[in-house]
């Protein structure tokens, strides 16, 4: 089915009414320019390999900090390739490679100096399944700080119950802490993961498909979480889903068989495309 422009903006508009934020709240607070925020990541003619098969050909990207930024593209497209390159998950992966830079905030990532761990630290990861471990849910929140070397029960209590409570789950958890995290419903262990990459003190939220197995309640509970955790964290996510990528999204970058097509203000992108891929796109005629 084609995809209204209008409806997915006016769903946009409803969902900030919704919680408390209008079209304003989204933009800088003194341009009105959703893009005029400070650049966190930026990628420069970025050509990704997986072995001699090429799956990202010059990517050029500027991720605005405190935002969210929607990678949207038809499945192979090469978002999620993209989003695992800016912590250096696919380093991870056999053969895998890529030219050009990664910077975040002006520094290659790919330097001799960077440390891969602290890294990770500081670009946090939210998968598409969600991955608590067989652990408490104390347990799955104090893991990173314990890796950091934090033992201080009293600080690790701090840390916890502020990470569930910006990943909203506090609420649902604080009578049982010590309870399996695998006795969680799939929207609770997909927060708790949430709470666990907030744990490690981040400042990019990198998010994939995070919502795509939950039910439509549980959705809308991640959703508004994203909105509220912008407040603090750049955050780029990868979703299959047009009207959420609207109602989420600052910004919004089109992917299409490896290449970047498009990238701008995703009010502007939904209702106003330059590239007629990203059109037929976004109107249903293909994906």
């Amino acid at each position: 089915m084609a995809h209204s422009f209008t409806n997915l903006m006016n769903d946009r508009a409803a969902a900030d009414r919704a919680r408390g934020g209008g079209a304003d709240s989204l933009s800088d607070p003194v341009t009105g320019d959703a893009t005029a925020r400070p650049i966190k990541i930026e990628t420069r003619k970025m050509d990704f390999f997986y072995g001699t098969t090429q799956a990202l050909f010059d990517i050029n990207v500027q991720i605005p900090a405190k935002s969210v930024t929607a990678l949207i593209g038809p499945s192979g497209c090469g978002k999620s390739t993209f989003l695992r390159t800016l912590n250096r998950m696919n380093d991870i992966v056999e053969g895998a490679r890529h030219t050009g830079e990664i910077l975040l905030e002006g520094i290659n990532i790919d330097g001799p100096e960077i440390d891969v761990v602290a890294l990770r630290k500081r670009i946090g990861m939210v998968f598409q399944k969600s991955t608590p471990f067989p652990k408490s849910i104390f347990e799955n929140v104090a893991f990173g700080p314990r890796l950091t070397g934090i033992r201080d029960r009293r600080e690790l209590d701090e840390i916890v119950t502020n990470c569930l409570k910006r990943a909203a789950l506090w609420d649902e958890v604080k009578h049982r802490m010590s309870d399996s995290a695998m006795a969680l419903s799939g929207g609770q262990q997909q927060r708790l993961c949430i709470a666990r990459a907030l744990a490690t003190n981040p400042d990019v939220l990198l998010m994939d498909e995070p919502a795509s197995a939950l039910d439509p309640a549980s959705t809308a509970r991640i959703e508004d979480l994203i909105f509220e955790l912008k407040a603090n964290y750049t955050i780029i996510i990868v979703t299959h889903n047009m009207q959420q990528a609207a109602r989420v999204s600052d910004t919004t970058a089109f992917f299409y068989q490896g290449h970047l097509v498009e990238m701008g203000d995703t009010q502007q992108l939904f209702t106003k495309p330059q590239e007629k891929h990203t059109e037929d796109y976004i109107t249903g005629r293909f994906g």
